[in-house]
């Protein structure tokens, strides 16, 4: 009895340290990314300014590649602390699994015995198919690497069912009925000083020119988010198995279309408020919007933006969640809906759908969301695409933009 109260306080002091690693590193990245919005809108900016030097272009590419690449790194931070952007499909997780093990075939290498154990009886599940196979890539990397002299790496699937004892040490999860994905290797196994450690960002067992810490951090992340749980097996010199576990998906289960971005959609002089509390990345916003042909209005906070919205006709609300003044996004969206429902909102936030500190937040159901840094491109098409859709559902009105007669409020439905 000792032996399993002091497991269980393990567990929840492990949990507690994650859950606290999480907060402070999606607060991190979110502040980055308000930083390499900046850079990479102010950029993009200076890509259409007219210039007789040769060498700016590369210049420009130069820095926005750089930008990208600190955006890759917050969306890991972001993966870590279970707040990216997700895109959930219907996946066939035999042949997303096949399919991404034949593609690490090569890059394993020829020492390596890849056994794949798929179940015909595999249910499908609802996942971000690209995250998905970047966590197998992960967990398939480290087991090669984990075997530097060759051996066996098995993948495995199947259904299964998590009762209540299984998920009791877990808040996050409930009982109910799963998908397994297992990778086992008969590598170098790990220590428990290491294993309660590998998930950690940054933290890892490898030279430093061979890994950034961040793959496994990825995969727990994701897991969690999509909620999942993951497992691990180890033991010094025998080998390491991790188990994936996801929900299996249900015939009730809304996916997403795909919407890609795929041309520069412009502005007929509509009225735009940015509600954005970053001066710089407030500026730059506007900035883009007015050369996209929009006539753009600037409020720092939701009280403010309100304000504007009683003095002038708006025709797009773009504000983002997190905001300073005991009022955010979500809440300045729907009093202003309540107010003038024919106004069109988008949503922009460093974060996915969540506050500091792990706080969920829900948008509106169908309504944008930009997850920053976000492109030129990216800013055109949501708001196109919002004032489209609010202009073919907009109730009667009267000539100040107030309702006529109850009706339901105006749904934007833009799936990314």
């Amino acid at each position: 009895m000792k032996r399993l109260k002091f497991g269980l306080e393990e567990q929840l002091h492990q949990a507690q340290k994650m859950e606290a690693i999480g907060s402070l590193t999606g607060g991190m990245a979110h502040d980055f990314n308000n930083l390499l919005g900046i850079i990479i809108g102010n950029t993009d900016v200076l890509r259409e300014l007219e210039t007789d030097d040769p060498e700016a272009e590369e210049l420009t590419r130069n820095v926005l590649d750089a930008a990208f690449r600190g955006a890759e790194l917050t969306r890991r931070l972001l993966a870590f602390a279970q707040q990216q952007p997700l895109s959930p499909r219907r996946i066939d997780v035999n042949q997303l699994v096949s399919g991404i093990i034949r593609l690490l075939s090569r890059t394993l290498g020829e020492n390596i015995e890849i056994v794949l154990s798929l179940s015909s009886e595999v249910s499908p599940i609802v996942a971000d198919p690209a995250q998905l196979e970047a966590a197998i890539a992960n967990l398939a990397t480290n087991a090669r690497d984990a075997m530097p002299g060759g051996g066996r790496l098995a993948v495995a699937t199947a259904d299964c069912r998590l009762d209540a004892d299984s998920v009791a040490p877990h808040s996050e999860l409930v009982p109910g009925q799963y998908v397994m994905i297992e990778v086992c290797d008969t590598g170098s196994g790990m220590t428990q000083e290491v294993k309660n450690r590998i998930f950690e960002p940054f933290y890892t067992t490898k030279g430093r020119d061979k890994g950034t810490g961040l793959g496994l951090s990825m995969v727990f992340g994701f897991i969690k988010q999509s909620g999942g749980h993951i497992n691990v097996s180890t033991e010094p010199g025998v080998g390491t198995t991790f188990r994936l576990f996801l929900p299996r998906a249900t015939r009730e289960t809304i996916v997403a279309t795909e919407n890609a971005v795929v041309q520069l959609l412009c502005g007929g002089g509509e009225t735009i408020l940015v509600v954005e509390d970053n001066d710089a990345l407030r500026r730059v916003i506007g900035r883009q919007l007015s050369s996209l042909g929009y006539r753009v209005l600037e409020a720092k906070q939701a009280d403010a933006a309100l304000r504007v919205m009683e003095q002038e006709s708006i025709d797009v609300l773009l504000t983002d969640i997190v905001m300073p003044g005991g009022k955010d996004g979500i809440e300045l969206a729907r009093q202003a809906r309540q107010r003038w429902p024919a106004i069109a909102v988008v949503f922009s936030s460093g974060f996915s759908q969540a506050k500091p500190g792990g706080i969920a937040v829900s948008t509106p159901p169908g309504t944008p969301l930009l997850s920053k840094p976000y492109r030129k491109e990216n800013l055109a098409h949501a708001i196109r695409e919002a004032l489209s859709r609010a202009s073919a559902t907009s109730p009667p009105l009267d000539n100040k933009g107030y309702r006529l007669e109850p009706t339901a409020l105006p749904v934007i439905q833009i799936v990314r």
